[in-house]
């Protein structure tokens, strides 16, 4: 085997292994998106204001471990720790940022998988074409149908790559409006845990003595 049919072999070796991985990639990121989203719906929901306009939480879903529970926590207890109006702005937003870089997490492996597929093909069907010339010039067109065999295997190299790109580039649009989703959602939650603080805040003034936040909630 010379060293071009060897080089086209890897192209080949390097499209499926990109092709595997963005199937794993697009399965992991959907359950991710999946449990977030659901378990970000069920907190917007147990955060409505329910009795006298006072949002409540239920203390059911804080022992979950998605991020949307996770920043609720988090910032339940950053208005626990922090009384200052423009630290607790400072940890919102970076407890936001954290959840956000979670939720965009390996998108960008599903990014590159869609550049490159169609050029490993490319550079398939190149190096396939230059070892089947090489053949024609040492045996000559003794045998058509093995120039043929070669020139189809070439263009195959350019079709698979084409249509991994394809394939990918179609769940990675769909990921992608997924996590703008659970973003968005993220940031509603952030919002609201505020107000369920803030309305314990004022129960306890009321007359039930001051309360930690995240006592007031369970």
């Amino acid at each position: 085997m010379n060293a071009i049919q060897l080089f086209h072999d890897l192209t080949f070796y390097a499209m499926y292994v990109a092709a595997a991985l963005a199937v794993f990639l697009i399965v992991e990121r959907q359950l991710f998106f999946w449990f977030g989203s659901r378990d970000a719906d069920k907190l917007l929901h147990s955060m409505t204001a329910r009795s006298n306009f006072k949002p409540q939480l239920d203390p059911a879903m804080l022992e979950r471990k998605t991020v949307p529970v996770q920043l609720v926590r988090e910032a339940l207890e950053a208005h626990t720790a922090v009384s200052d109006q423009t630290q607790l702005q400072d940890l919102g937003e970076a407890i936001y940022i954290a959840g956000k870089s979670r939720v965009n997490a390996r998108l960008w492996v599903l990014d590159t998988i869609v550049t490159a597929a169609p050029l490993l093909g490319l550079v398939g069907t190149i190096l396939g074409i230059i070892d089947t010339f090489s053949v024609l010039a040492s045996s000559g067109i003794s045998d058509p149908s093995g120039v043929s065999k070669g020139i189809g295997t070439a263009l195959y190299a350019t079709a698979l790559g084409i249509s991994i790109a394809l394939f990918g580039l179609l769940f990675y649009n769909y990921l992608r409006e997924c996590a703008d989703r659970l973003n968005d959602q993220l940031k509603e939650l952030l919002l609201r845990a505020a107000g369920v603080v803030h309305g314990n805040s004022r129960d306890g003034q009321a007359g039930r003595g001051d309360r930690h936040p995240m006592q007031a909630v369970r």
